[in-house]
């Protein structure tokens, strides 16, 4: 008896999938201290070629924010490029204390480690107190190590951050008597040829030599109040804080190189690095794609120094602008448009100058830390008859004695309480929260939601509070800061320009960890590891 065999063939219909082709490069830059009004305050006095060329040509997230604070350098760069917040990537300040070691942790300092390029002990430093991987580890652990990584930048922890814990190389400025460019041993044995022929060319002489002198006629500073007002700082031995600024007389007594830092001409040897870096590192020149951390660390200190509303802040951006745009020039002469992804955005905000807001009839003031961790100190030891009950005040947050509370068998959540109840009596506090309903709650959305997100269990303190708005800590008798969680401090810039980036806008609430989801997303490459963003999608071809 014959068998019959039936086969049954069942065809499923096949699509192929076209694999995106990867951008040769991408180009990350952060400005320091940019707010997002600086965008469309300077608008018409931008070029064509800078802001205006990503905005234009690109995608613009009109209301990208930060979603915690504190709203720092080293928090900033951390949370962009791991798509995390503090809570999660650990970088909780620039600098913290160390509640283990009962010391002050710098973000970036690694002993271990020792300068490449300079005698002073300025390079050591590494990303090893970062607790999360970063987009830019991840585009290493992607390519098997054969996309190159490299973070530049005035400040330390603006290079070290970004270029993450694979980099192969970062790069900031030693100021001083110094005027060079370091890295550190995490790194590298010695500098390559490229840095050490930019150090020797040193260009920072060729503006510390000469004036700070206004790009267009002050008169068309019409964006900025008076140059001489009483809100702006000034430079030591000078006597006004007024164009121009006589850079060549003040260097030898403003720590000398140390001096470009707090000028727009820091931005431009910072440009001048980067497109040394595309060059000698031939970056973007094989199949595998690379990347450019560069954060533009300048606007921070002018802004510390003379605040928003200022000539010299606003003269800042127009140079940057030219600096952008020469960037942009070089990348459009050696590459395609799609064979490079840019993106720009900002670490941190600034507060007008609170004394400013005061003469105008608006809400701000200084409060005095030094007087706040007096006067708990005297109140705790009435209630409980000891002066040792505060180990440290510092970033918001106040640390507890933990083993004298725990030796005395006194109550960790009682005296959380009572500290946070003073702190609400103090004037220029406007909420305070303890660690451990930070622990046992979640808040979803606000200005507690934002205390949380920057609150990490082991690093952070037991009671977190918050000023009111446009407060600020006492000292900045000029000036201003950050580091708040309200819209002055959060709401900053973010541009997308070039590969599979769509051309267009968008009003549509985005916070930063959003950033390195999206870089994933067109890279087609993992995210971080403790990533919480998510794709902006309408950014995406």
């Amino acid at each position: 008896m014959k068998r019959l065999v039936v086969l049954c063939l069942v065809v499923t219909p096949f699509f192929a999938i076209a694999q995106k082709q990867q951008p040769k490069l991408v180009v990350g830059i952060v400005v320091d201290q940019m707010r997002y009004d600086y965008l469309t305050r300077f608008w018409e006095k931008y070029s064509n070629d800078g802001f205006k060329k990503l905005v234009n040509g690109g995608f613009n997230c009109k209301n990208m924010n930060y979603n915690y604070m504190p709203t720092y350098t080293g928090p900033g760069h951390a949370s962009i490029y791991t798509g995390t917040t503090p809570e999660n990537h650990g970088i909780i300040s620039n600098t913290w204390y160390n509640k283990f070691a009962n010391n002050t942790m710098y973000c970036t300092s690694d002993s271990v480690e020792t300068t490449i390029g300079s005698e002073t002990v300025s390079g050591k430093m590494s990303p090893r107190n970062l607790l999360s991987t970063t987009i830019t580890d991840e585009l290493k652990l992607a390519t098997n190590n054969r996309g190159k990584v490299i973070g530049i930048s005035i400040k330390d922890r603006g290079a070290i951050l970004p270029a993450g814990h694979k980099a192969d190389a970062a790069y900031w400025y030693d100021g001083g008597n110094e005027g060079k460019w370091i890295s550190s041993t995490f790194y590298m044995k010695e500098l390559p040829k490229w840095v050490q022929e930019v150090n020797e060319t040193n260009n920072s002489n060729k503006y510390l030599n000469g004036k700070w002198e206004t790009l267009l006629p002050i008169k068309a500073y019409t964006e900025s109040i008076a140059d001489d007002n009483p809100y702006e700082g000034t430079f030591n031995e000078e006597e006004l804080p007024v164009f121009p600024h006589d850079l060549k007389a003040l260097r030898d007594s403003n720590h000398n190189y140390s001096l470009i830092k707090a000028t727009p001409f820091g931005n431009t040897i910072l440009k001048e690095l980067a497109l040394a870096a595309i060059e000698g590192e031939r970056l973007g020149k094989d199949e595998f794609t690379d990347f450019l951390a560069v954060s533009f660390s300048s606007p921070d200190y002018v802004g510390h120094k003379y605040g928003p509303m200022s000539v010299e802040i606003e003269d800042t951006y127009l140079r940057l602008d030219k600096d952008l745009a020469e960037i942009f020039s070089y990348l459009e002469k050696n590459f395609e448009k799609d064979e490079v992804l840019i993106f720009l955005t900002a670490d941190h905000g600034a507060v007008n100058v609170p004394q400013y807001l005061i003469d105008n009839n608006l809400p701000a003031g200084y409060f005095d830390g030094e007087k706040l961790t007096t006067d708990l100190k005297n109140h705790l030891k009435k209630k409980y008859n000891t002066d040792t009950l505060i180990a440290n005040v510092s970033n918001y947050q106040v640390f507890l004695n933990h083993s004298y509370i725990a030796q005395n068998n006194l109550k960790l959540k009682a005296i959380e309480s009572e500290v946070a109840q003073f702190l609400l009596t103090q004037k220029g506090i406007s909420k305070a929260v303890t660690a451990t309903s930070l622990k046992a709650t979640e808040f979803n959305d606000g200005i507690l939601a934002n205390a949380q997100r920057g609150y990490h269990q082991v690093r952070s303190g037991d009671v977190l509070y918050v000023l009111e708005s446009g407060w600020i800590p006492a000292g900045y008798t000029t000036g201003t800061t950050h580091g708040s969680p309200y819209s002055y401090d959060t709401h900053v810039p973010l541009l997308w320009y070039g590969a599979g980036v769509k051309k267009g806008q968008s009003d549509k609430f985005v916070v930063i960890p959003d950033i390195s989801a999206t870089l994933a997303a067109l890279l087609q490459i993992q995210t971080p590891s403790a990533c919480t963003g998510f794709p902006i999608l309408e950014v995406i071809k």
